[in-house]
Formats: structure tokens, C-alpha cells, sequence
């Protein structure tokens, strides 16, 4: 009986050898890939954490920056973002920070181009779109309406559909095109939320248009009433 559990126990460690010298090494050469893509997935995963912890070192530094009015200040950590972190979110709201204080202070050419990257650069649809419509009310400031339009045609993104066209009325109106500026607002009236105040603000920009977006519901007696 013994010398039958080692015959047995012999061809099974036979084919062990035999399966392990056919495919020993494509079984190690799998198991070495998959070790360095978790190896590599694990560092990019830490280089991720460890940027976005530096990025937001500098914004809060930058937040300092705005804080004190130090346009100049701002800028330059705005720039060292940009060039060490222009991936991270943090760059990318840097960028919207320093186009309101930059804008605030008179120096629109800086908030243009902060804005200007920010469109060009940030993968988030929603900070570009953000970028898109403060770039147009700049330009749209600076008299530059071709320019304005052209912004708020790159601005994407549903969710600010209702702002663009209500800026886009603002720019077609001072361009002396009312009826393309009505049908802009009424497109903004009827995206914004019924109890939104934009919603408010177009209905007046719309009413000094000659326009009432929403004719008055009259109440219509049924028949119940007309019979009393």
C-alpha cells in the first residue's frame, strides 16, 4: 500500500515538474506584470495624494495672498501652480481667484489670461465653463464683443446653459441686435428655475424689451360656478 501512495504521489509530482517546465515561465512572467502594474498603480496613486497636497499648500498660500490684495503675489504662486501642478483643482480654482481679485483691481489683462488658461487647460468641464463666462463679461466691459461671443460659444456644460444665454443677450443687446437679444433672453428665462432670481433679473431685462415672457393666466369658471 505504501509503495503505491509513492508510485502515485511520483506522478503527480512528475506532472507537477512536467506542467511547471511547459508553463513555469509564462506563470512568472504574468505574476511579475501584475506585481509591477499594482507596484505602479500604488505610486501613481501616492504621486496623486502627494500633488494635491502640495497644490493646496499654495493655494492656501495664495488665499493669503488674496486675503492682503497682493495682486503680484498671487500671480507669481498662481504661475509656480501652473507650471508644478496644472492638473490639480486647486490650480485650476487658483486661476478663477486670481481673475476676480486681478479684475477687482483694475488689471484686466492679468484676469483674462488666468481665465484664459484655466478654459484652455482645466479637464473639469464646470471650472472652464466658469472660466468661459467671466472671460465674456470681461471682454464684454472692454467693449470686445466678437471676442465675448466666441467665449461664451466654447462655454459647455448644461448646467450653465441658462448663464451663457443670458450673457450672450447682454452682448447682442449692446451690439444693437434686440431681437436676436430677446430670443437670447427668452431661451435664459425659460432655462432658469422658476424661483431663481436671474430668473427675475431677465424677466425685467425682457419687460424693457417690450416683452412679457409669461402672459397672466386668467381663471376660467367651470361650470359648477356658472350655474350658482
Amino acid at each position: 500500500m505504501a509503495n503505491q501512495l509513492d508510485l502515485e504521489e511520483q506522478e503527480q509530482l512528475d506532472e507537477l515538474k512536467h506542467f511547471w517546465s511547459k508553463y513555469g515561465n509564462l506563470i512568472s512572467g504574468v505574476l511579475i506584470v501584475v506585481m509591477l502594474c499594482l507596484a505602479g498603480w500604488n505610486g501613481y496613486n501616492y504621486w496623486q495624494r502627494s500633488q494635491a497636497a502640495q497644490a493646496a499648500a499654495m493655494f492656501d498660500e495664495m488665499g493669503k495672498s488674496v486675503a492682503g490684495g497682493d495682486v503680484a503675489k498671487a500671480e507669481r504662486t498662481f504661475n509656480d501652480m501652473k507650471d508644478r501642478y496644472a492638473r490639480a483643482s486647486y490650480t485650476q480654482q487658483a486661476g478663477l481667484a486670481l481673475a476676480k481679485m486681478a479684475s477687482d483691481a483694475g488689471k484686466p489683462e492679468v484676469a483674462k489670461a488666468a481665465l484664459q488658461w484655466v478654459a484652455d487647460k482645466s479637464a473639469d468641464e464646470g471650472y472652464a465653463a466658469i472660466a468661459q463666462l467671466r472671460l465674456a463679461s470681461i471682454l464684454l466691459d472692454a467693449k470686445q464683443y466678437p471676442e465675448a461671443l466666441r467665449a461664451l460659444d466654447a462655454a459647455k456644460g448644461d448646467a450653465f446653459s441658462s448663464l451663457v444665454a443670458d450673457r450672450r443677450g447682454d452682448v447682442l443687446l449692446l451690439q444693437g441686435q434686440r431681437d436676436a437679444a430677446k430670443a437670447a433672453y427668452l431661451t435664459a428665462f425659460k432655462a432658469f428655475d422658476e424661483r431663481s432670481e436671474y430668473r427675475r433679473l431677465v424677466r425685467v431685462k425682457l419687460n424693457a424689451l417690450g416683452v412679457e415672457p409669461e402672459a397672466p393666466k386668467v381663471a376660467v369658471p367651470n361650470a359648477a360656478s356658472g350655474a350658482n
